[in-house]
């Protein structure tokens, strides 16, 4: 059997899936291009590393499509001196492209071992500016804030009000996933002192945030 050439299938990926459907920023581009996607997916499913769909990690989680991953990234329009919070660390993939781009990344997930996977993989990796910590994501990080953006990779029925609070009171962002547990909104909600405004981007759909501000139990 083949070794599979995983430099030139994200090369594809980065075209076909992600520069085609409109992600335009270069530096998204160019991060997207640099974490190798595979290092993220459980062993049984690493050929399809780089199908245009999400795919099942441990606990129930998912990693998410390689589109949706890209898109939430571009909307929260990162510099490289912003403090970035991540609701939902997962297989770590998405905390992986915004090291990429940030100064520093927070990352929160309620699941101890898929935190402990995500940060030994990121080590292997060697990306250095990453914390972690295990917990009730809803509530986000409010030692280490404010956050220039904040990320949601699960589900909320509303935006989290501690959330909210915790973006930078100059046009922090929060890109999250709002509505049923079947299918939310993709919503972008900017802050400018004590107003928010909020933009819709696309329909989504994720597992849900469990937590104080989130849902609560373990299933729809």
């Amino acid at each position: 059997m083949n070794e599979i050439d995983w430099a030139s299938e994200r090369a594809r990926m980065v075209e076909n899936q992600i520069r085609r459907r409109g992600i335009t920023d270069p530096l998204v581009l160019e991060a997207v291009s640099r974490v190798p996607r595979e290092r993220f997916v459980p062993a049984a499913l690493r050929a399809r590393s780089y199908a245009d769909h999400a795919l099942h990690v441990a606990h129930g989680q998912t990693i998410s499509q390689p589109f949706v991953v890209a898109a939430m990234t571009q909307a929260a329009q990162i510099e490289p001196e912003d403090r970035v919070l991540e609701i939902g660390t997962g297989s770590g993939y998405q905390a992986a492209i915004l090291a990429q781009l940030a100064a520093e990344v927070f990352t929160v997930e309620r699941i101890p071992d898929l935190a402990e996977a995500a940060r030994a993989t990121l080590d292997e990796l060697g990306i250095t500016n990453v914390s972690f910590r295990t917990g009730d994501g809803s509530l986000g990080w409010p030692e280490a804030a404010p956050f220039q953006a904040i990320l949601v990779t699960a589900g909320a029925p509303e935006p989290p009000p501690s959330l909210l609070r915790q973006l930078d009171p100059e046009g922090g962002r929060l890109i999250a996933p709002i509505g049923e547990h079947a299918r939310q909104e993709l919503v972008c909600i900017e802050r400018e002192g004590t107003s928010w405004v909020s933009e819709q981007l696309m329909a989504c759909r994720f597992v849900p945030l469990l937590g104080a501000e989130g849902w609560s139990g373990e299933s729809g």
